[in-house]
């Protein structure tokens, strides 16, 4: 008996052929058959095919057998042969979506992701690279509903090129890594004896990190990383002087420790300069350039004050050619206030006045209050332990360096440095509203299915990271650069995931209440706020069932905010204020249009920030030219209501003739229309014009065009 193969060959009969098939389906099942469900799989294929009564057995007759044959054993089995028998169809057909999609990055780019510059040939690969990615995770990590849930808008997975390869954003601890030296590319990199080494090795270290994961890539409380080696340098410069100058010069003390200092502060500006430069201009192997943030100004050593005086400088100088400087992106800079050290007077009031002369005329840094209200400034208040930010907005969770979920006692103390994010899925709150409503529905019973869909994607997706490597990112598992990341380079980094968080993400908030009673939330908000409070009810229960660190996530949409209006249309049609833009609000945000004060929308967006503690960002528009003190006033305020607040600007910059002012769509000065502008897309800035271009999808160019109050 043979069996007669697609191409029209002949193969003898096997019956270890249909072993080995559905052992494959099997573990894509994620199931074992014991050695007597084997033997009563083989008899009966066995059996079947001679009761055919044929000498030759095509191969469809043949996998008909096999299927009723798991059908008797394990029908979950079974499906998974009979999906794994439309894979060669359905590959054909990804692949071709695939080919599509590559031959529209490389003729006309991709806007996706503001942090990439799509021209360049490097990141057309990484682009079209992450397009077969995001296409094998749907096919081979998602189930069907979730494909389905995806399709139609009512969930959306972030990042679906990247979740199977590695992690989301992260706080790494770079202090760690570089502390006794560290090996990188199978180099052993000594621990660095001056500043401007550490500098070096510093770029070096996040350029190779960052590549390694997606999201934001946190460098936290970098003025304390740095300060000891400029100590060093400091007294190797003082040594120096003392060296080659003549020992009975008056004053000679003095003056070699004013050469010492001035020579720190110079490697200080050419370090901070140095890296503006790495991360703006080298693209990481990821095919971006790496969205990094650095957290300062807490520390009140002279060496450490001037990290953070430093880099608050060198950023509000810009780059560029003499005439023609303008600031940069990266790295992102978030100034830690705590109203007992940077107030008029207190020991770090210089720092605190560099940061505001920054903030007025580049928009950075944005400010993290750790003295004010709230989940982020009681953990420091507490325990003396910050929660910088990871990327624009996201939050780590407390894990407790005993007790893990909750403290062991009260001498337990929270762990956030060297810790990461795994992944976020959002919610689009205003479908599963108007699902619930077409089908005459429960809200909430909608709400739940959607909750444990997320939840049973992030419960995977842990299960699946666990198996990975320790090699595949080897300053952060082995080096030291992930809490508790010291494993060897074979082993499992399962152990490593207990304290890191998943989110839960949230948009179109403001667009659910519009759905609901036809206010926004600016003028009600009240539905919105008992969703929210349910989802965080809903979400602390899943915390505590699964074990996993959930959070919930106030979404940063970029190219989401269009795409949710498509689906949206395309299921319910367009609807006043809800569909009838090109873009939803982001997050708990106020609509952009609204045409209300700073000192409101603080107020206004006040209601949700305790209800999105994995990830949050306040921010309003100024349009006030500069004036440092209103954007002080501002800032103060946000401070004590406890709020992580960014300053909106709106910067042009004529490529021409260097002329700077807010809102230029043509310099007056000399008439160009070859401008840079930058904008805050959500919690990050970013280029809305370049050369007469921009980096920005056309939905979040129409919602930047209509901002009033943001």
């Amino acid at each position: 008996m043979y069996v007669i193969k697609k191409d029209g060959t002949e193969e003898e009969f096997n019956v270890e052929k249909i072993v080995v098939a559905v052992n494959k389906s099997a573990a894509r099942a994620l199931y074992k058959f014991t050695p007597q469900e084997i033997e009563e799989l083989c008899e009966f294929a066995t059996r079947r095919a001679q009761e055919m009564g044929k000498e030759g057995i095509t191969i469809q007759e043949m996998h008909n057998i096999v299927e009723s044959a798991l059908e008797k054993v394990s029908p979950a089995v079974a499906k998974s042969y009979r999906d794994y028998r439309n894979y060669k169809v359905d590959f054909i057909h990804m692949m071709d979506d695939v080919y599509t999609k590559s031959q529209s990055i490389r003729y006309i780019g991709d806007k996706s992701n503001a942090n990439t510059d799509s021209a360049l040939v490097a990141t057309k690969r990484s682009l079209i690279f992450n397009e077969l990615n995001k296409n094998l995770y749907q096919k081979f990590f998602m189930t069907r509903d979730e494909r389905q849930a995806c399709k139609d808008g009512y969930i959306y997975i972030h990042d679906q090129s990247a979740r199977l390869d590695t992690m989301n954003c992260c706080l790494f601890d770079v202090g760690s890594v570089l502390k006794g030296g560290f090996e990188m590319g199978n180099v052993w990199y000594n621990e660095p004896k001056t500043l401007d080494t550490a500098f070096d090795v510093m770029g070096d270290i996040v350029l190779s990190t960052a590549a390694q994961q997606y999201g934001g890539f946190t460098v936290p409380e970098v003025d304390k990383i740095l300060a000891p080696y400029a100590e060093k340098s400091y007294k190797k410069y003082v040594e120096e002087f003392l060296k080659y100058t003549d020992a009975s010069w008056e004053g000679i003390q003095e003056r070699a420790k004013r050469y010492a200092l001035d020579k720190v502060k110079r490697d200080y500006d050419q370090g901070w300069q140095g890296i503006e430069y790495k991360l703006n201009t080298v693209g990481s192997s990821r095919g971006d350039y790496p969205f990094v943030t650095m957290t300062l100004g807490l520390g009140q050593s002279d060496f450490e004050r001037m990290c953070s005086i430093s880099l608050l400088n060198v950023h509000k100088e810009g780059q560029g050619k003499p005439g023609n400087k303008k600031p940069v992106l990266f790295p992102k800079i978030v100034f830690l206030f705590d109203e007992n050290l940077h107030g008029d007077g207190k020991p770090c009031a210089d720092v605190f006045e560099a940061g505001l002369e920054c903030s007025a005329k580049t928009m950075y840094p944005d400010w993290l209050s750790l003295s004010g209200k709230g989940y982020v400034a009681s953990m420091y208040k507490q325990y003396g332990r910050v929660i910088s930010p990871m990327g624009c907005r996201a939050f780590l969770s407390p894990w407790y360096e005993r007790g893990g979920m909750h403290p062991a006692d009260k001498d337990d103390k929270p762990v956030f440095v060297g810790r990461f994010n795994v992944g976020a899925v959002s919610l689009h709150l205003p479908m599963i509203l108007a699902k619930s409503r077409q089908e005459s529905r429960d809200f909430y019973e909608v709400l739940d299915y959607y909750l444990e869909m997320i939840r049973n994607i992030h419960i995977r997706t842990y299960e699946y990271l666990g198996e990975m490597r320790a090699s595949t990112n080897p300053l952060a598992y082995c080096e030291g650069g992930f809490y508790g990341g010291h494993l060897d380079p074979g082993a499992k980094i399962k152990p490593l995931l207990k304290p890191m968080t998943s989110s839960f993400g949230i948009t179109a908030l403001n667009e659910l209440q519009e759905l609901y009673n036809g206010k926004s939330i600016a003028e009600d908000g009240q539905f919105a706020l008992e969703v929210m409070q349910y989802i965080n009810k809903k979400v602390n229960e899943f915390k505590e069932e699964d074990g996993w660190l959930y959070a919930i996530y106030g979404t940063p949409a970029e190219s989401l905010c269009g795409l949710q209006v498509e689906q949206f249309r395309r299921q319910y049609g367009i609807v006043e204020n809800v569909s009838d833009r090109p873009y939803v609000s982001n997050s708990f945000h106020c609509h952009v249009t609204e045409d209300i004060s700073p000192i409101e929308k603080q107020d206004l967006e006040g209601r949700f920030w305790d209800l999105c503690n994995g990830g949050k960002i306040q921010y309003v528009r100024y349009p006030i030219d500069y004036n440092k003190e209103a954007i002080k006033s501002l800032i103060l305020r946000a401070m004590k209501l406890g709020y992580y607040e960014g300053v909106n600007l709106s910067l042009a910059y004529c490529d021409d003739c260097g002329h700077q002012e807010l809102e230029m769509d043509v310099c007056p000065k000399c008439g160009s229309k070859n401008l840079t502008k930058i904008d805050r897309m959500n919690g990050y800035l970013s280029y809305s014009r370049v050369h007469g271009d921009t980096r920005l999808n056309s939905a979040k160019m129409a919602e930047i065009a209509e901002r009033v109050s943001m």
